[in-house]
């Protein structure tokens, strides 16, 4: 049961740094100087994003065979690996615009759509589909951002200018290839 919630947790802290949405809580904390809102809204915008997110992934889990699931969840877990690899870049005019309705509803609207078809998103799909407990799963993820981004919103560019990001992004690659390889084995033994 707690690996619902602790894998998770772990898969999506790896899985931010350097992630788009971490790159805009910098940009946030540099233009409001205000890391509570900020951080309230990282919540919300999170928790409702990731909710849609884990819904998907257990209705998905229940639309296939269990062997055909853990197929599906290899392949998937293989690709973010790899797309984990890849070192975002965020557009400075995706959060100018919502900048005048302060820092709480700015960062509500700019994470929920920064999230949208994200690898992190992408992510809760998948380890909603593979674990039984939605909420914890849903709960796991959303600690997972807030370990992230919270360090960033709170020290600005001082914490994101000396973490390591290659190893970090090698490093959830490897979190990423682990769990297709588990998800790979489950599909075997349940085919064989």
């Amino acid at each position: 049961m707690l690996e619902s919630l602790f894998i998770p947790t772990l898969i999506v802290a790896l899985a931010e740094i350097g992630d788009k949405t971490q790159l805009l809580a910098l940009l946030l904390a540099a233009r409001f100087r205000r890391p509570w809102p900020i951080i309230g809204g990282i919540v919300v915008a999170t928790l409702a994003n990731h909710w849609a997110a884990g819904a998907l992934g257990n209705w998905v889990a229940g639309c296939f065979s269990a062997a055909s699931l853990g197929w599906i969840l290899t392949a998937s877990f293989v690709a973010v690996a790899l797309w984990t690899l890849i070192p975002d870049q965020l557009d400075d005019d995706e959060s100018s615009s919502l900048k005048r309705y302060g820092p709480f509803i700015t960062t509500l609207i700019a994470f929920f759509i920064a999230e949208m078809g994200d690898k992190t998103q992408v992510a809760t799909v998948m380890l909603a589909a593979q674990y039984p407990y939605l909420l914890l799963v849903v709960i796991g993820t959303t600690l997972g951002m807030l370990l992230a981004n919270v360090p960033v919103v709170l020290a600005g560019n001082l914490a994101a200018e000396r973490l390591p990001l290659t190893l970090i992004r090698r490093s959830a690659a490897c979190a990423f290839l682990a769990l297709a390889l588990y998800a790979g084995y489950q599909a075997f033994r349940l085919g064989a």
